[in-house]
């Protein structure tokens, strides 16, 4: 997958529908409207253990428990397969991206790196991109502003469009949805501090709430390897909060 370079989607381009890739099942638009704002209120009322129980115990307890394992393991037949050198190095960094969405300076990507001096960086995106046409791919590293991104031709963005337009979008379980309680009513809370509220470890719970944006970490200088987490901007758009304090008060 390559991320976006801007969260508006570009126009319709004449690449094809996607329908020879088995897009189709894209077509059917859903009236999925994620998680409401009642459902967050009523899940930490649940962990404080006041109001209704907002769904039934879960069937497998231990499933969070056994994806945060799989997170941290790696196959080794697949690391055999993918060769470890800067310009692997590099791609993985513009694969990945920014944190903030923003392109990458040649500076930012040597410093991830050990030995690459920041001038070779401009030498290996120009190999990658050789390579890429050479073999076909349907991505690119772009030059954007003083920064690089790794992002798809443009005969294929009306592919993506497709996909991108008609996806359902994924709920989140209600184990998600009481971490982010929990963060929402108690800002800067730790890891051990969320594990314990809710009674079960949290990390990769936790690690899915970041990933979607609806969370960030924050570290302080004295103690950087304390990360406390906080909710988003997106967070409050989702909800359509203008701020922390429109959260529903009633718990008190």
């Amino acid at each position: 997958m390559v991320r976006r370079a801007h969260s508006d989607q570009p126009n319709d381009r004449a690449a094809g529908d996607g329908r020879d890739l088995g897009l189709e099942q894209f077509e059917a638009v859903t009236d999925d409207q994620g998680i409401s704002l009642d459902q967050l209120s009523q899940a930490y009322a649940q962990l404080l253990g006041k109001g209704e129980d907002p769904y039934e115990p879960p069937a497998a307890p231990r499933e969070m428990e056994a994806a945060d394992v799989i997170e941290q393991v790696q196959d080794a037949t697949r690391d055999d397969a993918c060769e470890l050198c800067p310009r692997s190095i590099v791609e993985a960094v513009l694969f990945v991206g920014h944190p903030r969405n923003e392109p990458m300076t040649a500076a930012q990507i040597a410093a991830l790196m050990r030995g690459v001096p920041t001038r070779e960086i401009d030498e290996l995106i120009d190999e990658l991109n050789q390579f890429y046409t050479a073999h076909g791919h349907p991505y690119q590293i772009v030059s954007v502003d003083a920064g690089y991104r790794l992002e798809l031709r443009e005969e294929f963005w009306s592919m993506r469009n497709v996909f991108y337009g008609r996806v359902r979008e994924a709920r989140l379980s209600q184990a998600a949805v009481d971490v982010l309680a929990i963060v929402a009513y108690q800002q800067g809370l730790t890891r051990p501090e969320i594990d314990e509220r809710r009674g079960r470890p949290c990390g990769a719970l936790l690690n899915q709430l970041v990933r979607r944006r609806l969370l960030r970490i924050e570290r302080s200088p004295q103690k950087p390897r304390a990360a406390r987490y906080y909710t988003t901007d997106r967070f409050l758009d989702l909800f359509g909060l203008a701020s922390l304090q429109e959260l529903p008060q009633s718990l008190e």
